[in-house]
């Protein structure tokens, strides 16, 4: 058995709701999939599939020392392969900070953090070639209070579960 795991800043419901908003502020093109307002996050380190029986150990070393920090979102693009996303108009070191010691405590836990330069984002639709990109609005600014340890659950829509969140 395997799970398949992320860890992310996983937001409360008031930015949540403003994530959503920022969501429904495109005109999307006929099958686009925009992302559930429930599965709306950033993601720090995508783990894969990992064996289950060693989530016990991932949960207990995922805790690393966190500062919380203020995140300002707002720069909606449109990435390659019709990818769009929300970006922050900074990168706040105390992110960049959470990031590395994560990764560190992957390396730690004998898994291997992704080697490509990390690009903070909320991802608000796939398939979303051809959306026009709407204007950058005012900053929604999202207090983060900690992180979390995801599962996804591929296949049928999936959802997502939060095994563990740290503070």
């Amino acid at each position: 058995m395997s799970t398949r795991l992320f860890l992310a800043l996983w937001p409360d419901p008031a930015p949540r709701h403003l994530l959503r908003e920022r969501r429904d502020a495109w005109d999307w093109p006929r099958g686009a999939s925009p992302v559930h307002a429930d599965k709306l996050h950033v993601t720090l380190h995508f783990l894969g599939e990992v064996p289950s029986e060693r989530v016990p150990d991932l949960r207990r070393g995922f805790a690393v020392p966190f500062t919380p920090f203020e995140l300002s979102l707002g720069v909606p693009k449109l990435w390659p392969h019709g990818i769009a996303v929300l970006e922050p108009h900074e990168e706040p070191p105390e992110l960049l900070e959470l990031h590395a010691k994560l990764s560190s405590a992957l390396v730690a836990l004998g898994l291997q953090p992704e080697a490509r330069k990390y690009r903070p984002h909320v991802t608000l639709a796939r398939r979303a070639n051809g959306a026009a990109v709407p204007p950058e609005s005012e900053p929604l600014i999202w207090q983060v209070g900690g992180y979390a340890l995801v599962e996804s659950q591929p296949g049928n829509g999936g959802g997502y579960t939060v095994l563990e969140y740290y503070s």
